[in-house]
């Protein structure tokens, strides 16, 4: 009951985040349930029904990329001081989570079947003069298992991802046991280490000879000589510790990745380039894919997921350069912003900056009168499009939400509100100045082949 009211509770933007998960739903499991259509139509092309099928996969993607980024902003999931003495731990919270994105896909996958009965004319008749019942199959039945496998794909995948991603975890690092035999270690201007201080009376006499010999030299130079007391390691010759690596690292360092994304992204262009000397026969759609038409796809790839990687990385060289120059109050928040936030940022925008540029390749594609963009083509945009830039600013809620302690700092030492809503308009300027043309850079390159 506690969980039921953790759910309901929540505030109307929470309530919106999940309805938009259920509107991805919808649209995700409508296109898959119009695969079904479209091969119960024409079972003789088999080879055409299976590839709009495995076009379906970019839309589940997106929604269950949505799915996670809602979960992990839902407030009224995330572990707090008390609940774990009425029954809400970590692990309690993660399945609420994970409860609630079934929910919200399900409803979906439900509007989905309804929508598609709808238009199917199983419910009131055909609607729209029977418009959709060429790629619907009006007037054959639906075969039972089918549909339900379908329409399960997202919410079984958006549920079990949610799950892995959301569960919990131990916040004490992982000690391994150190080796209490550690080999003869001579340090310039020390003692050596080893023997009974390491190995123990099982090191044997010689090891006592060689600590005499290594510390009667040390003191012999009129340096006391430092012994290592029994079963103790000396810390000189030990790893550093995960918390000094994390307090070194810093929460500012360049994310890794950069130079493969660019070698990613240039070796896409290149493969589209290459496979553009001679277009495909016959021309590429959604449908029919010919086989030259292999290159295309690889360089298509290749490219989206180069401009995934480099996406944090270009937003940490963002916060850079607003650094730049002698930078104010204004510029230094923004960019040490950027900085701190460039992984959790990058990756969203990386994704959106990836369809944009594929959307504008396709755009390039269809822009003819043989090959019209359908209603189903639209659909699909639509959805990839959507969950894109909804994660996005879901991420940027979620990014807000992790600053919060920070914000009401700098409020507490008196620092003016307009300067934090500057540094947000400033950080938001800055991504669109860098992103924005090198995303129709990209785009017009990766469309180029195809209007040759």
């Amino acid at each position: 009951m506690l969980d039921l009211r953790l759910t309901r509770a929540a505030r109307p933007a929470v309530q919106l985040r999940r309805l938009l998960v259920a509107a991805a739903s919808a649209g995700t499991g409508f296109l898959l349930l119009s695969c079904l259509g479209y091969a119960l139509k024409r079972p003789e092309a088999a080879g055409s029904a299976a590839l709009r099928l495995a076009w379906c996969v970019v839309p589940v993607a997106a929604t269950v990329y949505l799915a996670l980024a809602v979960a992990r902003t839902d407030p009224g999931t995330r572990p707090r001081p008390g609940l774990s003495a009425i029954g809400l731990g970590p692990a309690r919270l993660m399945a609420v989570s994970a409860l609630v994105t079934a929910l919200s896909t399900t409803l979906g996958s439900l509007v989905a079947l309804s929508l598609f009965l709808h238009l199917r004319g199983d419910l009131t008749g055909l609607p729209f003069d029977g418009a959709g019942a060429s790629f619907l199959a009006a007037g054959k039945s639906l075969p039972l298992a089918a549909t339900l496998t379908l329409l399960a794909v997202v919410p079984v995948v958006a549920t079990v991802a949610v799950a892995l991603a959301l569960r919990p975890s131990d916040p004490r690092p992982v000690v391994r046991p150190q080796r209490r035999y550690l080999p003869f270690v001579r340090q310039a201007g020390g003692p050596a280490v080893g023997g009974r201080a390491a190995g123990g009376p099982a090191a044997g006499g010689r090891t006592g000879e060689v600590e005499a010999a290594g510390g009667g030299g040390a003191a012999g130079k009129g340096t006391p000589a430092a012994a290592a007391p029994a079963g103790v390691i000396d810390p000189r010759f030990t790893s550093p510790s995960l918390t000094d690596k994390a307090d070194d690292e810093g929460a500012g360092d360049t994310p890794a990745g950069l130079p493969w994304a660019v070698a990613l992204v240039a070796a896409g262009l290149t493969a589209q380039a290459y496979a553009g000397r001679k277009p495909p026969t016959p021309a590429f759609t959604f449908t029919t894919v010919p086989t030259g038409a292999g290159l295309f796809l690889l360089g298509w790839l290749l490219t989206a997921v180069g401009l995934v990687l480099a996406a944090p990385g270009l937003t940490h060289l963002c916060g850079r350069l607003l650094q730049c120059a002698r930078p104010g109050a204004l510029r230094l928040l923004a960019g040490r912003g950027l900085m701190a936030e460039a992984t959790r940022i990058g990756c969203p925008l990386g994704i959106l900056c990836a369809v944009t540029a594929a959307g504008y390749a396709v755009t390039t594609l269809y822009d003819s009168p043989g090959r019209p963009f359908g209603p189903l083509s639209a659909l699909g945009a639509l959805v990839v499009a959507g969950c894109a830039f909804a994660t996005l600013l879901t991420v940027a809620v979620e990014t807000r939400q992790g600053r919060a302690e920070t914000t009401d700092a700098l409020l507490r030492l008196g620092a003016p509100a307009t300067v934090l809503r500057g540094a947000a308009a400033l950080r938001a300027f800055a991504l669109l100045a860098f992103f924005a043309p090198l995303t129709l850079a990209i785009a017009a390159l990766a469309a180029f082949p195809l209007t040759r």
